[in-house]
């Protein structure tokens, strides 16, 4: 057995066979149910709530349920839902795949430049092979790394992704776990890495059938999104061995080099060895098992830096995290709303904090929350944090869904475009942000149960009340919402669209052509914010490129010494404004920025 080898669980089809598995404690009896006729065979417990059996002739693609005490229920590790949450799971041959890409050994977390997009909404095709066929722009634009939101199976068609219910089995209108490889073979012969969203903090409601099954949820603990699940409570040893193997899972059988782990300040475990420094230490092992590179990013509500702190420094050793204060700062300073958790930011000074030290809130005192929130970053590297003008959440959680094209004028976009690009941290674009999308990206779900739908829409005004919005929100069960919320590809190519596009090719590979514009250490940094003139000024340094970064935030213009030294201009967010030798003084437009670099004789 190899060193991140984990319980088994599913069904495993081999030339004479299949070997069903599942961990089922509170079962007394268990069979496996196949059709055609409903063929039974009983399953043999082997000790801890395990129960398995080998069953001759089952190809892959066979229809099974399991019998819990008689009553038909799909697996919880179904690899794959033809039918749906409701219907029977399906045998899939993981081994069977023709993989290509043995010589890709993944990239270092700072060279990510990530692009985070819905499955569903991306393209009009609103599948896999839909990404598929938009590679080659998202080549050209210059991210290294796609980042699809959650793809576990989930009611109906559409979905955010977040109310999954089978964990293992990619979602069948999407392509299913077949589609999902051909992707990620594609994005590794592209030369992209490729990051999965995964839900390790609640399942959904529908078709969630794994209570008959074990211990799997606690009452110790409540989330805003359903039941916690049992990471510390009695037998929960089953519990932690099914979500750790499932991440396993994504990296082993679909060779994905990240996942994004949702929300994870609602895992709740007080073991002495959290969840997610388990998790670590086995997707490590299997990294070092295989060469190639595998990173965890968490998103976090915690300003906790434990997160991405080494285990020597008690930590759980993660690649990086998400910084939702470096959005919030830079959002309330482009907009000036101050609702709902954005009371906490505003002005220059949280957006240079940001920028110094990834979290603003460090330890301070949090108007929004009433107290204090936080803890400091200090001493861990930029790379360790991932930051954005928009993601799904910062849009979709609006009331109409509406993205900062639609609240910013172009000046800000583009301010907004260089703030996340040539941060020292690892940036993340939103689909659609690189040419001013403006079409929404709203909430939707397509649940079959009608009490369901109500609490759904229930839940969203109450959600909007912290933030004083008084209007009727979307209804998410209307697929004109789900419509709306695509991607309007024909608006790339033309007009002002098309400018803020190129604007953004030639940014993200102004980054990546200058060493000191990617991820670098807090020492090689000087950030300084100016309240007078609405400045705020990046000095980095790597090996030997230099630049400095000055970005002016205020409707007027603003005149700022530039470092000792021979400087040249090298980029502007002035269209009309060509690159030219510096004198001493950076002139800046309103709402602009210039990026210079030290010349050397």
């Amino acid at each position: 057995m190899t060193v991140s080898a984990i319980t088994s669980a599913g069904a495993v089809p081999s030339r004479r066979g299949t070997v069903f598995t599942v961990w089922a404690p509170y079962a007394r009896s268990m069979a496996v149910e196949l059709p055609p006729g409903g063929r039974k065979v009983p399953m043999k417990s082997s000790g801890g709530g395990q129960w398995t059996v080998f069953v001759p002739g089952v190809k892959p693609g066979a229809l099974y349920k399991f019998l819990v005490n008689g009553e038909a229920r799909p697996d919880p590790a179904s690899a794959l839902q033809p039918q749906g949450v409701h219907g029977p799971s399906a045998v899939v041959d993981h081994s069977a795949f023709n993989w290509s890409d043995a010589g890709w050994k993944g990239l270092p977390v700072e060279k990510l430049i990530i692009y985070e997009l819905h499955p569903g909404t991306f393209t009009p095709r609103g599948d896999f092979a839909g990404i598929e066929e938009k590679l080659p722009y998202l080549k050209e634009l210059g991210i290294t790394a796609l980042e699809l939101m959650p793809v576990a199976q989930f009611p109906g068609g559409r979905n955010w992704g977040y109310d999954g219910v089978y964990p293992y089995a990619a979602q069948s209108s999407y392509g299913g776990p077949e589609g999902l490889k051909r992707l990620v073979n594609a994005c590794h012969k592209a030369g992209l890495a490729i990051i999965l969203d995964v839900v390790y903090n609640h399942l959904g409601p529908e078709g969630n059938y794994l209570e008959c099954y074990g211990p799997y949820f606690t009452d110790r603990y409540q989330t805003p999104w359903g039941k916690a699940l049992n990471y510390d409570g009695p037998d929960s040893g089953g519990v932690r061995d099914f979500f750790i193997g499932n991440a396993l899972y994504w990296f082993r059988d679909f060779h994905f080099d990240g996942l994004r782990l949702d929300a994870v300040h609602g895992i709740f475990d007080f073991s002495a060895k959290h969840l997610l420094a388990e998790m670590q230490e086995r997707v490590a092992a299997l990294a070092a098992e295989t060469g190639r590179k595998m990173h965890l990013i968490a998103e976090s509500d915690l300003n906790d830096p434990r997160l991405v702190s080494s285990a020597a420094a008690g930590g759980y050793g993660l690649a990086a995290q998400w910084s939702d204060d470096f959005h919030h700062a830079l959002h309330t300073l482009l907009t000036g709303e101050s609702q709902g958790y954005y009371e906490d930011f505003g002005g220059l000074p949280c957006l240079a904090k940001a920028f110094t030290e990834a979290f603003v809130y460090d330890g301070a005192y949090s108007k929004h929350r009433r107290r204090a929130h936080g803890a400091p970053a200090a001493g861990l590297p930029a790379s360790s944090f991932v930051v954005c003008s928009q993601n799904h959440d910062q849009v979709g959680n609006r009331l109409s869904g509406d993205r900062l094209a639609a609240l910013a004028g172009e000046k800000k976009l583009r301010l907004a475009a260089g703030a996340v690009l040539l941060s020292p941290y690892v940036p993340l674009l939103f689909m659609g942000e690189e040419y001013a999308e403006d079409n929404p990206f709203q909430y939707f779900v397509s649940h079959g149960d009608p009490a369901l739908i109500a609490a759904v829409r229930e839940g969203r005004k109450r959600e909007f009340a912290a933030f004083g919005w008084k209007a009727e929100p979307p209804d998410p069960q209307s697929e004109s919402v789900f419509s709306a919320s695509r991607l309007d590809w024909a608006k790339a190519g033309r007009g002002r669209h098309a400018g803020m596009l190129s604007f953004y090719k030639q940014l993200i590979s102004l980054r990546r052509r200058s060493p000191s514009l990617a991820s670098c250490a807090v020492k090689d940094m000087e950030i300084k914010f100016s309240p007078s003139s609405g400045t705020i000024s990046l000095l980095r340094r790597r090996s030997r490129s230099e630049t400095f970064t000055v970005f002016n935030f205020t409707g007027k213009g603003a005149r700022l010494a530039l470092p000792p030294g021979s400087w040249k201009e090298i980029f502007s967010s002035e269209a009309e404004l060509k690159p030219r030798v510096a004198a001493k003084t950076a002139l800046l437009a309103p709402e602009s920025f210039i990026v210079f670099t030290r010349s050397y004789r």
